[in-house]
């Protein structure tokens, strides 16, 4: 549901922090307690966590409780993609993330307020990927993101419409004329 309060921010970086410690531990006890607080930290928000393993490395998608059924997430429960949280478990950016994040989504706020949908609704689509996934401007976006962008995660996590498909490399390239432009 769109009116639903997000995952508080604060909740997710402890999550991702939890998640990374998880996956360095060598100690099977230290593993695990990691796991019980990340978990007990995501149940009191009714969230569940999940390592998704992607080309480019690995990404914690973090899913409302009522989207999944004995692990599954069940497609036919989501009402508002943007209830999902993702945070690439790489690192691969070298920003924080919310600054990325500000500054993607105003980027993709201008494209919307100068050449309005289906370009604001691709833009804010990009920006959402490079900020979870690459924690990375949109600008500094690598032909193989741009690709995996439009390959991958456009068609799987941006639900678009056929004019949104038709548009998408315009939209990318507007969006990049006016992040370098400032």
């Amino acid at each position: 549901m769109a009116d639903e309060t997000p995952l508080p921010q604060e909740v997710v970086n402890r999550a991702l922090t939890l998640t990374r410690r998880m996956r360095a531990a060598v100690d099977d006890n230290e593993r695990a307690a990691y796991r019980t607080e990340r978990d007990r930290l995501l149940g009191e928000h009714d969230y569940v966590p999940r390592v998704r393993e992607d080309d480019p490395g690995e990404t914690l998608v973090l899913y409302p409780d009522e989207w999944v059924e004995e692990g599954v997430v069940r497609v036919d429960r989501i009402e508002d993609t943007d209830r999902a949280v993702e945070r690439s478990l790489s690192g691969v950016g070298s920003g924080d993330w919310e600054t990325v994040e500000e500054h993607n989504r105003s980027v993709a706020e201008r494209v919307r307020e100068e050449y309005g949908d289906p370009h604001g609704e691709n833009a804010h689509a990009f920006a959402d990927f490079m900020s979870n996934h690459y924690a990375k401007r949109v600008e500094e976006a690598t032909p193989a993101e741009r690709e995996e962008f439009r390959e991958e995660y456009f068609r799987r996590n941006a639900w678009p419409t056929e004019a949104q498909r038709e548009a998408v490399e315009e939209s990318l390239r507007l969006l990049e004329e006016i992040a370098v432009s400032g």
